[in-house]
């Protein structure tokens, strides 16, 4: 049976009858759920959620009024190809946020486990988004963007297609990303720029005092030295043998759009944020 007995739709709720809805899972008042969706266990859907087809979703997501998933890409490559939007497990999305399905036929939206997506934004096709990841109000994410896990992504931010950002960065609010933006440091700004480590979160992600000393030796040789970037990462090489600061390097080689590299005057650099 696609409704499963466990799940309780609303009188008002338009489910599909190809529609597969899990036990536990609640369908609000004026819902529409289209043909090819898999709703898991023990979601949420509150009222006026619209989920188009080939959109997938895990366990325990709980979805705001006004929230339209799977939605056809924002792209005018786009011929109306099958292709898919694909949600794991905890998420919750906020009122009235749209995510597009991939462009390409066949292709996929990725979204993780445990994100917190706030209100009125938008995440685009194709986007790769990983698990604990916030994304605040009104950030719009364009397409093919990768966003890494326990990233905090503030409010009114705009990212560029095809730009990724690293896991565990922070990126301050109103910033406009055009470039990469490697792992475990904050970036702010207009024409955005380095301004230090993500402290608040590294220590709640577990990271000892001397892993974030590290961190922060590579940050120094990153942003506030005159080294070219490649001399820059050959000294992280060197002289720094945690996972952390490989991790920073092997973003920077492989990052085919490049990263930021301006750095910002304020002195307290380390932010607190």
């Amino acid at each position: 049976m696609p409704v499963d007995p466990g799940a309780y739709v609303a009188p008002t709720a338009k489910v599909h009858p190809d529609a597969l809805i899990g036990p536990g899972s609640r369908i609000g008042e004026f819902c529409v759920v289209e043909s090819d969706v898999s709703i898991g266990p023990n979601c949420l859907l509150e009222p006026y959620v619209y989920v188009k087809r080939w959109t997938t979703m895990g366990s325990d997501n709980e979805i705001s009024a006004g929230a339209v998933l799977g939605t056809d890409p924002l792209d005018k490559h786009f011929k109306g190809h099958r292709s898919y939007l694909r949600i794991g497990n905890g998420n919750k999305i906020r009122e009235h946020y749209t995510i597009s399905r991939g462009t390409a036929e066949d292709s996929e939206t990725i979204l993780g486990d445990g994100n917190y997506i706030m209100t009125s934004g938008h995440i685009a096709h194709n986007c790769v988004i990983g698990s604990n990841v916030v994304i605040a109000s009104c950030a719009l994410i364009a397409g093919y963007v990768e966003i890494g896990d326990q990233a905090f992504i503030s409010g009114g931010i705009g990212v560029h297609q095809f730009s990724k950002i690293g896991r565990l960065a922070m990126v301050g609010g109103m910033s406009r990303v055009n470039k990469d933006l490697p792992p475990f440091f904050t970036y702010m700004g207009y024409q955005v720029a380095a301004r230090g480590l993500n402290r608040v979160g590294l220590r709640r992600a577990g990271f000892s005092r001397d892993l974030i000393a590290e961190i922060k030796e590579a940050f120094r040789l990153l942003y506030r030295t005159e080294l070219s970037l490649e001399a820059a990462l050959a000294e992280i090489e060197i002289r720094l043998q945690s996972d952390a600061a490989n991790e920073v390097v092997r973003f920077i080689r492989s990052s085919k759009r490049g990263i930021v590299r301006r750095a910002s005057n304020d002195s307290g650099d380390e932010s607190e944020d």
